[in-house]
């Protein structure tokens, strides 16, 4: 079974999804691959992942980082999860490229290279956006491209960092 949960952000509507247990989704209401992966049928619900997970944003969105991390439960391709581990790796307050991503993996995986359009593709499939910072990966000249939740709300959480994006 699977539960959602709304939360009321200052950059717009939240869905939050879960198994029981922990959070296996977080998207913005209206944005691209919206509830993905979350089945119809489910049931709105009060439980401890959403009141844990309402409070890491309540920090997150006074301008701080979070000490803590609700428990998450991400689902996707292997290739996927290796990209939003690398993900959850990216300080609060920095960015990086799909590329020096794509590079990572690459060198991980033992290869030349790694395309970042597939990293790219990845990221956007991201299926806890915020916690997972997604927002935090931008273009090889620093231009805010590719996110799923909207390029204003890209812009807006990077500034909520102290990150400028000069754009």
């Amino acid at each position: 079974m699977y539960y959602t949960a709304d939360y009321v952000s200052p950059v717009g509507k939240i869905l939050l999804a879960s198994d029981g247990s922990a959070l296996t989704g977080l998207w913005f209401y209206g944005q691209k691959y919206f509830a993905a992966g979350l089945p119809q049928e489910n049931t709105a619900a009060d439980l401890p992942v959403f009141r844990q997970t309402a409070q890491w944003l309540d920090v997150y969105f006074s301008g701080h980082q979070p000490d803590f991390m609700p428990p998450l439960c991400l689902m996707g391709t292997p290739f996927q999860k290796q990209v939003w581990q690398l993900l959850q790796q990216i300080p609060y307050g920095s960015v990086t490229t799909y590329g020096a991503l794509a590079a990572e993996i690459a060198k991980a995986r033992g290869l030349h290279a790694m395309s970042a359009r597939a990293v790219g593709s990845a990221v956007g499939r991201n299926p806890v956006s915020i916690i997972v910072p997604c927002h935090r990966v931008v273009g090889s000249n620093g231009s805010l491209t590719g996110y799923a939740g909207g390029i204003s709300r890209k812009r807006s959480l990077l500034q909520l960092e102290g990150k400028e994006t000069g754009l």
